[in-house]
């Protein structure tokens, strides 16, 4: 099956050996997305709540440039460095996707790039 790179204007160019997104038949897979702010390529300030919002903000800039939308999501994988902020990250994205949800994985981790707080990946159709 052919896959084809999916970039956007509104975010900087990836900094490794990857692509933002890839659309793969009728499927968009976007690669994980920390609360960088684009114009500075830096963390946004304040906690997971701040970085959510910004990590979902660059996911669905990615979204916009294959021509979908959050509601067009399927799937969400949700990285933590604390579980403990789960309920902040929540409430957050709460406010970006609607019934019926997509499926989510939520996982505890070591660490993220940048030292970020979350990081979010996500499949659309």
């Amino acid at each position: 099956m052919p896959r084809d790179a999916i970039t956007s204007d509104k975010l900087p160019p990836s900094p490794g050996p990857f692509s933002v997104g890839v659309r793969a038949g009728e499927l968009i897979f976007l690669s994980g997305q920390v609360g960088t702010d684009p114009h500075t390529d830096a963390l946004v300030h304040g906690g997971v709540a701040e970085q959510t919002e910004q990590a979902i903000h660059n996911l669905a800039a990615v979204l916009e440039a294959a021509g979908r939308t959050l509601d067009d999501v399927v799937r969400v994988g949700v990285y933590l460095t604390d579980i403990g902020n789960f309920a902040a990250m929540n409430e957050v994205y709460a406010h970006h996707f609607s019934a019926p949800y997509p499926a989510r994985t939520t996982i505890g981790v070591a660490a993220l790039p940048l030292g970020a707080l979350v990081e979010i990946d996500l499949v659309a159709r």
